[in-house]
Order: structure tokens, then C-alpha cells, then sequence
């Protein structure tokens, strides 16, 4: 694949500009950049889901592409077993060929009848050498390297929670071998031994893949090759993803050093340019000065590293008891887990763990009243002020995040609104935006700005991890750290929800036990 001087923005903010880039047989490539770089936007313009203002995409002729989309969504009719069949779809086309054949056998006449025993045993053999008649316990040992069980094959999709699914189309690609794998934060909604299986399989991986992931041990784990998005261009760095990271900090002193250097020469040849280009003796100098500065490629300011002030307003303190749950049964028709009891007391943080599909999101949308409970009762003091951060974004992509945050804060000047997002990493021209052109860590940094001035004594939150760079998560970890009200949180960030909870619900176990 072959990238030539590529060129692409949304409305007049440019995401690259004129980058080239060339991917390699069998390279392992990871995308590295800040939230709002352009990462997404780069992967969608490799699989030709956009179109670049200029430059091109060049690929080899029947080149075979997966594509990995944050924001993808499964047809709603096919169980996972049926979705996870569609990688076989030629397998079985030929397998009904061979089917064929042996029923025009049956009724030929012997001189015909040969020839077509003969096709059908031939494309018998091609369907045992293809390992085609394994493809149930094919397809079930991707799912499970992933975190999912023979139970959820016949599931309908639509009955899958937003982790499964994702987990469904990422298994779906890995099966179907493509020459070129295109994943976009693979590892979201992954627990940590489904990561380092997943990690182990594309280090295995003969072929060729571009990652992006915000899990830095992830990338050091697969990475042959990185590419980072720096500048409006793509930086590329050979070998591993340490070698990466030293070569950048070094990258990034050296043009800092020269940046300063050149500052003071361009300031120094002003002052002598003001200075003497009114006089009559010295205004020939002061001209050659001026023609060479304007010959003088700038060197461009080094890049700012975006800082995050997150924060959650506490309101007043409840009581002891602030949620109490008696045999709580979950679900949409049939309980996912067996009757929950639990208490969750004053200045609690609680981390409600478990396998995607078992029902977290579940438990935390009936405790919000988004669900009715099949069975059983919960009960929140009256006291209880609830902020909640969604998994899903509810937020309406047609508004831009200042017309997000105005309607919400009507009384916030223009002034108010953009320094809220500022602290939330949102600069004035990502502020002017559509929602529907930010990447997914951008849109979750303006659903945090939304609780900056919500006050509450109860905080729920689901998966707000999700999509957000390094930085900005350890500005959240901080923040839910520093807040003194009550926290129920769902991560399947192991590092993260250990550093903030002191508890845990586990809904791995049928009697769940704190």
C-alpha cells in the first residue's frame, strides 16, 4: 500500500497535509497520536471509506482489507454464529457446487457421469485442505480467545451489549485472514488476558496490520513498525515501539533546541533590519537582510502537549446507606445473572466487574430506570443527587460541542463555554466543530465537560475510558480520586479501576459477593 502526498479536511480544519507513507508485505504497523490528530480519519482513508481532497491510496490488485469500526453496526438479524459464518461464505458456495455435481451424477448418463464425480471430488478435496468442515470449532475459538462461550452462538445480535458486539466483529476479522487488518482500538471492552490474546495472535500474524490503541503495552507488544501522526504528516519510525518512543523524545528536543535558536536569529535579524534600513549607509544590508529572512523556511512551533482539568462538583452528603439492593434480578427477558444483594454505602467507590454480555451496563441502566427489574427491588436514599456517564454517546452529532455545552449551560457566556472545553482538551477550533467529524476520544471529552458543573453525591459511570488518550485518562483517574461522594464505576481497565475502587461487584460469580 502506497501513500502519496495525501491531503484531507474537515470544513477548513486540515487533518494532513500532502503525507506520504508506504506499508510493507507483512509489516506490523501501530498509529500513535493524540486525541483529534486524525487517526480514525487516516484509517478510513486507507479502506477507501473516505475520499482524500488530494493524493492518493495505492494498493495491489485483489488486495483482501478488514477494517475494525469504532462506531460500526451489525445487521440485526444474524445470530453471532450466523455473522461469524459469513467468513466462510465462498467455503460453502463451493461446498454447494459440490452438492450440485453429485445430484447431475446421479441422474447422467455413465460417459457425463464421471466427469462430474470427478469436479465434485476435486472440490472435496478443497474444502478438506481449507479445514472447512471445522469451522464451528474455528469460529468458537475465536470467540473465546476473546472472552466469549459456545452459549453466545446462537445469540441475536441485537441481544448482544455493546461489548459483545464489538468483540463479535473483531472476531470476524481475525478469522478471515485478510492480507491487510485496519483495527481501530481493538482492545476497547477487552479484559486483560482477551488483550494479551489478542496480542499474541497478531504478533503470530503472517500478514499485514495498521492498530491504532491508546494501551501502550499493547502497542510495545506488536508493533514492527510505527507510524506517527505528527504535524499534519506521517512520521514513520523502523522497529520496535521502545525504539519508537526514544527516537521521538529525542526527535522532539532537537527540533525544540533548533526552534529557540531560530526564534532568536529571526528576532536579532529584525531588530538589526528596524534599525538600520532607514539609513542611507546601511539600508543595502538591512534590504539583503530582509530578502534572506523571507527566503528562511520557519521552523514550526513544537507541538503543545494538551493538558485536562477534569472535575466532578460534589453537592451534599447522603446518609450511610445510599443504595440497597435485595435480590435484583437483571435482564430483557430471562435473568442474565442470579438475585443480587448488595449495599453500597457513603463515599463508596465500587467497581462492577464481570464478562462482557453478563450484564453490567444492564444492572447500572436498571439502577438509573432505564430498565425495569424482572424480579427483586433497589432502593436509593432520598437524598441521593446522580450524575451518570453513559457507555454509549447520546450526545446528537449534528451540533458542535459549544452548541453541546451551551444548551445544556445556557447561562455560560461565549467565554465560559470554551474555557470549560479547553479544559477538557477541546481547543476554539475543535469547539466550531460538528460532533460528527470528532474521533471517538474528543466526543467522550465533551460528555465529561457535561458533569463539570453538574453537582451530584453519587457518580456513575460506564466504560468512561473508552477511546481516551493516556493523558486524559490519567486526568480522569486523578479526578475520580479527588471526588468525595459516592462512585459506581464499570471499566475493564484493570490498572485504572484498582487505583480508584476499594471494592468490587463481581458478576463472574452466581452468588455475588462484595
Amino acid at each position: 500500500m502506497d501513500v502519496k502526498a495525501l491531503s484531507f479536511s474537515y470544513q477548513d480544519n486540515p487533518l494532513l497535509e500532502d503525507a506520504s507513507v508506504r506499508l510493507f508485505e507483512g509489516e506490523h504497523v501501530v498509529l500513535v497520536g493524540p486525541n483529534g490528530t486524525g487517526k480514525t480519519t487516516f484509517l478510513k482513508l486507507l479502506s477507501r471509506q473516505l475520499k482524500p481532497d488530494q493524493g492518493t491510496v495505492e494498493t495491489l490488485p485483489k488486495l483482501s482489507l478488514g477494517y475494525l469500526d469504532q462506531y460500526a453496526t451489525l445487521p440485526k438479524a444474524h445470530t453471532v454464529m450466523s455473522y461469524m459464518a459469513e467468513a466462510y461464505a465462498a467455503l460453502f458456495e463451493k461446498e454447494a457446487q459440490m452438492e450440485e455435481l453429485y445430484v447431475q451424477a446421479a441422474n447422467a448418463e455413465e460417459t457425463v457421469q464421471m466427469k462430474l464425480l470427478n469436479r465434485a471430488a476435486t472440490l472435496g478435496e478443497e474444502l478438506l485442505a481449507t479445514n472447512f468442515y471445522a469451522f464451528k470449532s474455528n469460529i468458537l475459538k475465536f470467540l473465546q480467545g476473546l472472552g466469549m462461550d459456545e452459549s453466545t452462538l446462537q445469540l441475536p445480535l441485537e441481544k448482544c451489549s455493546g461489548g459483545m458486539r464489538a468483540k463479535v466483529m473483531l472476531a470476524k476479522l481475525l478469522l478471515e485472514e485478510h492480507d491487510v487488518l485496519l483495527l481501530d482500538e481493538p482492545t476497547n471492552f477487552l479484559d486483560a488476558e482477551h488483550v494479551a490474546w489478542l496480542s499474541k495472535f497478531l504478533q503470530s500474524y503472517s500478514k499485514t496490520f495498521v492498530v491504532i490503541s491508546h494501551d501502550q503495552a499493547f502497542l510495545a507488544e506488536i508493533a514492527t513498525v510505527v507510524w506517527a501522526l505528527e504535524r499534519r504528516q506521517i512520521e514513520r519510525y523502523k522497529g520496535s515501539f521502545e525504539t519508537y518512543l526514544a527516537t521521538a523524545q529525542l526527535r522532539q528536543e532537537q527540533h525544540q533546541k533548533a526552534f529557540v535558536t531560530q526564534q532568536k536569529f529571526i528576532k536579532k535579524t529584525e531588530a538589526f533590519i528596524a534599525k538600520n534600513i532607514a539609513r542611507a549607509t546601511t539600508t543595502k544590508r538591512a534590504q539583503s537582510r530582509r530578502k534572506m529572512l523571507a527566503k528562511t523556511q520557519r521552523i514550526a512551533p513544537p507541538l503543545k502537549t494538551r493538558t485536562y482539568v477534569f472535575a466532578f462538583p460534589f453537592s451534599t452528603p447522603t446518609g450511610r446507606d445510599v443504595l440497597k439492593v435485595k435480590h435484583l434480578e437483571i435482564g430483557y427477558h430471562e435473568p442474565l445473572v442470579e438475585p443480587l444483594d448488595f449495599i453500597l454505602r457513603k463515599g463508596e467507590k465500587v467497581v462492577i466487574t464481570g464478562e462482557n454480555g453478563i450484564g453490567k451496563t444492564t444492572l447500572i441502566k436498571t439502577l438509573t430506570q432505564q430498565l425495569s427489574p424482572l424480579q427483586g427491588s433497589y432502593e436509593w436514599i432520598d437524598t441521593a443527587q446522580v450524575s451518570y456517564f453513559a457507555q454509549d454517546s447520546d450526545l446528537d452529532d449534528r451540533f458542535t460541542p459549544f452548541q453541546t455545552i451551551h444548551e445544556a449551560y445556557p447561562q455560560f457566556d461565549r467565554r465560559q463555554v470554551f474555557t470549560l472545553l479547553a479544559q477538557h482538551g477541546l481547543d476554539a477550533d475543535l469547539a466550531l466543530r460538528p460532533l460528527k467529524t470528532l474521533s471517538g476520544g474528543e466526543k467522550t471529552k465533551v460528555r465529561l465537560a457535561l458533569l463539570k458543573h453538574q453537582k451530584s453525591n453519587v457518580l456513575i459511570m460506564d466504560e468512561p475510558t473508552n477511546h481516551l488518550d493516556q493523558a486524559a485518562k490519567e486526568a480522569l483517574l486523578d479526578a475520580l480520586i479527588e471526588y468525595p461522594g459516592t462512585l459506581l464505576l464499570v471499566s475493564h481497565e484493570r490498572r485504572f479501576y484498582e487505583a480508584v475502587c476499594e471494592s468490587e461487584i463481581s458478576l463472574y460469580e452466581a452468588q455475588n459477593e462484595r
